[in-house]
Formats: structure tokens, sequence, C-alpha cells
């Protein structure tokens, strides 16, 4: 493993894991933006990558609630960082997220060559309204901008695989039913896989189902 700093901030880094194989996969954990969670949720989803033959490049970026983060500067991360591991020449180079990392590649994810949601937050006002992450969505989005939630940011114009669990109450399973149609009305081709009873952490497990569903896309789409 070794690291790539793409800024000055403390959370302006990158684990890039393995060597440019098939093509890179940038990893973009979740925790609803906030600090108390980091790239390490994904350590676990990039090891099977890396056994896959996948460069992965597993990013952190500026959060809130104690770091810099909120809207935009965590988007700016975002681009940032993909933008410093670019892809191999002829090789593909894939976006994945869960949860708040599931927004970010939704937003960040244009000129890729696909982006995987799993459990992602594609409507942020919606996410306020409702309460979700403990009031995580008005902290990262104080002031209303349709650019901010890619259910209103459609379309991305790349290939998409949504993953998302009915049995999830951290991010309902209807915020990704909207999303899907929202996107697939704009143009946009998207795969869809609801999961009955599957919760909202169930998707990054890279020993369980789920997250079949996933390699199952990849090996399909860029073998």
């Amino acid at each position: 493993m070794r690291t790539i700093r793409y800024g000055t901030e403390p959370s302006q880094y990158i684990e890039v894991h393995g060597e440019t194989g098939r093509g890179t996969i940038h990893l973009l954990h979740g925790g609803w933006w906030r600090a108390q969670r980091d790239l390490h949720l994904m350590d676990g989803l990039a090891a099977d990558l890396v056994a896959a033959g996948w460069l992965v490049a597993n990013l952190e970026y500026r959060r809130i609630d104690g770091d810099t983060g909120g809207w935009p500067q965590t988007l700016d991360d975002v681009r940032a960082g993909l933008a410093v591991v670019p892809a191999a020449a002829g090789k593909p180079a894939v976006a994945i997220g869960h949860s708040a990392g599931g927004h970010l590649a939704l937003l960040a994810g244009a000129g890729l060559s696909g982006v995987v949601g799993l459990a992602p937050i594609t409507d942020v006002p919606r996410s306020a309204v409702e309460g979700l992450g403990e009031g995580a969505a008005s902290l990262f989005l104080p002031e209303p901008d349709p650019a901010a939630s890619p259910l209103t940011s459609v379309p991305l114009g790349v290939p998409q695989l949504i993953v998302h669990g009915d049995g999830d109450v951290r991010v309902p399973v209807e915020h990704s039913r909207a999303y899907v149609a929202a996107a697939r009305e704009a143009g946009d081709t998207v795969d869809y896989v609801e999961l009955p009873g599957v919760d909202h952490f169930r998707v990054i497990d890279p020993a369980d189902e789920p997250w079949q569903h996933v390699r199952n896309w990849l090996d399909a789409r860029f073998a």
C-alpha cells in the first residue's frame, strides 16, 4: 500500500493498493459525511478487489463534525482525488461509493467508465426533511443547491449500478428507487438491484451475497 496526498489538509489523501491490471477502482466510504467514519470502512472491499486484479484507490476526503468538509468542498476533494490516480491507458476506471460515498461517486463520476452506488444518498434535502443521519444532511448542505443531489443532477452520462437493501433504515430504499427512475428518464443506463431484508452495511461486506452483485457487474462490463 502507498499513500498519495492530493492537498494540504490532513484528510486529503488516498491509500492505493495493488497494481494496474484490469483497471482502477476508486473507493469512497460512507458515514453521512461525518468525521467519525473514515476510509478504513472500505478496507475489506479494497482487499477483495485487489485480489480480483484491480488497482484500488481508497480515497479520504474532508468531512463535517470537526473537519473542514461540507458542500461543496467535500465534492471538490473527491474530484481532485480522482484526478491524481488516472486510469491506465485503455483500462477502465470505476468509482464505487457507499452511502455518503455513493452520493459523492454519483456526483463526481462523469468521465469515468462506470459508477457503483451502494445504498447511496441521492437526495440531500429529502434526507434532511426525514431526519436521516442524525441531522447530517443539514450540516453538510446548509443552503439549498440542486447540484448537491444526484437526483437533481442527472444525467451522469456513464453506466451505473445501484445496489440497495429494502431493510435499510439508514438510507431508505425509496431514495434509490426515485434516483434510478429519474436517471433512466434522463437517459442514463442504470442497473438496479434491490435486495430483500438487506440492511445498510451488508452491501460493503465482501464475504456477503450483496457484494457479489457488484463483482458480477464489474466482470460483465469490464471483462
